[in-house]
């Protein structure tokens, strides 16, 4: 009962949004090309349903490749970081400077460097994902358990058996913490690298759609990209509470 209570609730929120969106409508008698009702948008999605598709996984493989080098990337920062003391004085500042400069601002080199095609939105995406999961794993294994680190001192454990065995396990939950955070962030930067230069995905579907006054679909495709956003985002949640199910939740 509570798990369907959870499910029903995000739901009944929405619809009462959704309500709410479409009186405001009809009240204002606002033009379409404003602001459409949410039973006009479901109608262009329904219409445009094969377009919205071949764009969306244009977007969506944008998005897990840029997720996929991320993650391998600031994973491999993070250790690096932890385990070697002379890289931290060196790769840590350049790590915090390098967030004082806009990604967005990066989009149109990227796009000159990499091309109007598929890998300079997945260097887009990977440039966003990459900060928040180095600075939530290196956070992570830098704040393991003192009595997990003593215990595994007592077993005669060596520094890499420690670190392999307590640290890394021990720096998952924040890992994961990170992932969210980047999985939540991943769609905005395949769909701004699609803005600056594109030939398709969801952003080059909204671009040309808002040039046209086509607001309806503009809704339709900003739609398509939330459930891909919502779907990786549970799906990276339930694979961190399944991979981290020993630790206690408040």
């Amino acid at each position: 009962m509570a798990r369907l209570l959870a499910i029903l609730r995000p739901l009944l929120v929405l619809l009462v949004l959704l309500l709410a969106w479409q009186a405001f409508v009809w009240v204002s008698a606002i033009q379409p090309f404003l602001l459409p009702g949410p039973l006009a948008v479901l109608e262009t999605l329904v219409a445009r349903w094969p377009s919205l598709l071949r764009h969306a996984g244009v977007t969506l493989s944008e998005i897990l490749l840029g997720l996929a080098c991320g993650l391998l990337l600031g994973s491999a920062s993070a250790l690096a970081l932890s385990a070697v003391a002379p890289l931290r004085r060196w790769l840590l500042p350049v790590l915090v400077v390098s967030q004082a400069v806009p990604v967005f601002a990066l989009a149109p080199l990227l796009v000159l460097w990499f091309g109007y095609g598929l890998w300079s939105k997945v260097a887009m995406a990977t440039l966003i994902i990459y900060f928040p999961v180095t600075a939530a794993f290196y956070d992570g294994l830098r704040r393991s358990d003192p009595g997990w680190l003593d215990l595994a001192r007592s077993m005669d454990a060596g520094r890499w058996r420690t670190f392999r065995h307590v640290r890394i396990p021990a720096a998952l939950p924040a890992f994961f913490s990170g992932l969210r955070v980047a999985t939540a962030v991943a769609p905005i930067g395949a769909v701004v690298g699609e803005w600056v230069g594109s030939s398709a995905g969801l952003g080059h579907l909204m671009l040309n759609a808002n040039a046209r006054m086509q607001v309806d679909l503009v809704f339709a495709a900003l739609f398509v990209l939330a459930m891909i956003a919502v779907s990786l985002y549970f799906a990276v949640d339930r694979l961190g509470r399944r991979l981290t199910a020993w630790q206690p939740e408040g």
